[in-house]
């Protein structure tokens, strides 16, 4: 399990390193995702939450433009200049320079900064650990050369770090989550305006993330290849993108898709839909409507969008048969990682010891599971 980061123990690994204390620390969080999965990049709406795990990092400015990074997680460091950046072999190094690059390419005239980069968002579970580090270096070059913090647009850049500097075609939510997340809320996001609003979530209820204990290498998965038939299908129904289209435009229309992608089309277009109408039943505080809407998405996601995996199937059953699920869904990318749960906060610990002891039974994986608080998006502390 990971070790769990806070400012103090943060500081303290600053100070063992550089022998001061930082200048600066920022945290920027992970996020699960209740519903609204592969619209982003299809300009859709999404309901994710900033979640009570982050990247933190510790730093102080350098006189130059040089850039020295330490990871706590991965043991390793990185030294580049803003001068001269250059592609590596991959690797948590490249979100750091792809930053910097999306940040100059901006416009932005950056200052160098040395620092020490620690995080608690599982890699690869579908937590967006990418975003989180993302906004985290983001967060630390605004700090260091006195720029001004503005959510959405730094999200964008986060976005673009990740799209053209790592390589995966992946839509704004994390970035616009990690940047944005409210404590206590969900945020209903415009994945083309970027509007957000916040929706609290219905009394006595709380999140669950059900790690399977799996991972999908994102890069070369089958992610790039749903979004090139989003991107098919969306052309073939003469819009800019699968969020202008209705389900009865759907309908009327999708006989000129071939099957795969009309399965894939359908997902999306019932997708933003399912989202909408959560939100609007979280305002009005009917957890059960909220459920019901999360069963469905996860049976599309399976069924038309096919971006589950059998351990992801067999946590989703393990979860909706026990008296405490209210819904229950993949979320994230897919092909692995975790399943996310609404579930009534009094049953708590009955359902994450039972649902962990069934799904390690059925699997032979022992789960990890982490019951999840809505925190502020990415700070300086």
């Amino acid at each position: 399990m990971l070790m769990r980061w806070s400012e103090s123990v943060i500081r303290r690994e600053f100070e063992q390193r550089f022998q001061s204390p930082p200048a600066f620390v920022v945290r920027a969080p992970g996020r699960v995702n209740l519903i609204g999965e592969h619209t982003d990049y299809n300009d859709g709406f999404v309901l994710p939450l900033a979640i009570d795990r982050a990247v933190w990092l510790a730093l102080r400015p350098r006189g130059d433009r040089q850039v020295l990074a330490h990871s706590l997680d991965f043991t390793g460091s990185t030294t580049f200049t803003l001068d001269n950046l250059t592609r590596g072999n991959g690797g948590w190094a490249e979100y750091v320079k792809g930053v910097a690059w999306a940040l100059q390419e901006s416009g932005h005239r950056l200052r160098g900064w040395e620092g020490v980069i620690a995080g608690d968002v599982p890699v690869g579970a579908g937590l967006s650990s990418s975003a989180a580090l993302e906004l985290a270096v983001a967060r630390a070059f605004v700090a260091v050369s006195e720029l001004p913090w503005d959510m959405a647009a730094m999200a964008r850049l986060g976005q673009q770090a990740e799209n053209e500097w790592v390589g995966v075609r992946c839509g704004i939510m994390d970035q616009m989550i990690s940047a944005a997340g409210r404590a206590g809320h969900a945020l209903l996001i415009d994945c083309r305006s970027l509007h957000t609003e916040a929706v609290p979530f219905p009394a006595g209820t709380t999140v669950v993330v059900l790690d399977t204990a799996t991972r999908r290498g994102l890069v070369a998965s089958a992610y790039n290849e749903r979004r090139r038939q989003c991107e098919s299908a969306a052309r073939a129904f003469g819009v800019a993108a699968l969020r202008d289209v209705s389900s009865a435009h759907f309908e009327a229309e999708c006989s000129r898709l071939d099957e795969i992608t009309r399965r894939r089309a359908r997902h999306v277009v019932t997708e933003n839909e399912r989202t909408l109408q959560a939100a609007e039943a979280m305002r009005r505080g009917d957890a059960e409507a909220v459920g019901r809407l999360m069963n469905a998405s996860h049976a599309s996601l399976r069924d038309d969008f096919a971006v589950s995996s059998r351990e992801l199937d067999i946590m989703v059953e393990c979860g909706q048969s026990h008296p405490a699920c209210l819904g229950i869904r993949m979320t994230g990318a897919g092909f692995g990682g975790c399943a996310v749960a609404l579930i009534h906060r009094e049953q708590t610990e009955a359902f994450t010891s039972t649902v962990a002891a069934r799904y390690r039974a059925e699997t032979g994986i022992k789960p990890v599971l982490y019951v999840c608080a809505a925190t502020d998006g990415a700070s300086v502390i």
